[in-house]
């Protein structure tokens, strides 16, 4: 009896594990985009560049190269909401950002709330 009773408790587990599924996420934010910038100091040129790497899971991260050696780098998670993403980093030496996708311009930009540009596509 025993043996029966493991034997259905199995079926159930596996019948059960077989029904739930998880929901693909298609955002358009999904992907890797990146702002980069170079300064001249004092005859020493200086590039800097952030990428931002979202994932479908809501969360993300954040890495900072300073002349091709990572600098800073920190996770992130990220919510959308009615067309406008807030992306909410875990270390406090950010600030938290809220940013809208531009789809028709080519590249794709991410846009700060006052206009200026935050990120273009890779």
């Amino acid at each position: 009896m025993k043996k029966l009773f493991s034997l259905l408790s199995i079926v159930c587990i596996i019948a059960i594990s077989n029904c739930t599924s998880i929901p693909e996420n298609n955002d358009p934010i999904l992907g890797t985009w990146v702002k980069a910038t170079t300064t001249l100091e004092s005859k020493n040129e200086t590039s800097v560049r952030e990428e931002w790497i979202f994932n479908d899971v809501n969360l993300g991260r954040y890495q900072r190269f300073s002349n091709n050696t990572i600098d800073f780098y920190t996770d992130f998670r990220w919510s959308e909401d009615d067309g406008i993403y807030n992306i909410i980093y875990s270390d406090t030496e950010i600030s938290d950002v809220i940013v809208n996708l531009e789809e028709t311009n080519e590249p794709e930009i991410l846009s700060l709330e006052n206009g200026g540009v935050f990120a273009v596509r890779e």
